[in-house]
């Protein structure tokens, strides 16, 4: 499972700031990995943290067998978490309450994407 690098996370902050975001989270979970997965959920959802940096969660569902993707792409879990801005992500994930519990997160995944998306369309 890979994780935010200090340098990955300041180039996207340094890129523009006050720039609202959503983050696409794609998340095949390890053995046992959804129920820790919703042991941190609830944990980001009582914490506070949700409040403390703005964060919506705009749509979180379980994966089915894609209709179009490469081999090895169906995920268990697609989120969207909408932002305020790019710092409010970055200070967050850096905050010692987030860290507290993010190890569940990193327990119950074992292959993640999380990218970043500006509106388009």
């Amino acid at each position: 499972m890979s994780v935010l690098d200090a340098s990955a996370l300041k180039q996207f902050v340094d890129a523009d700031p006050s720039a609202p975001v959503v983050m696409l989270n794609l998340v095949r979970f390890a053995p046992g990995g959804a129920d820790k997965y919703s042991e941190y959920i609830e944990h980001f959802s009582s914490s506070g943290i949700k409040e403390r940096y703005g964060v919506t969660i705009v749509y979180g569902g379980a994966g089915h067998p894609s209709l179009v993707a490469d081999a090895g792409g169906d995920w268990d879990l697609v989120a969207l978490f909408s932002y305020p801005t790019r710092r409010h992500f970055v200070d967050m994930v850096n905050d010692p309450d987030y860290q507290a519990f993010e190890h569940l997160r990193a327990e119950a995944v074992a292959t993640a994407v999380l990218q970043p998306t500006t509106p388009a369309l």
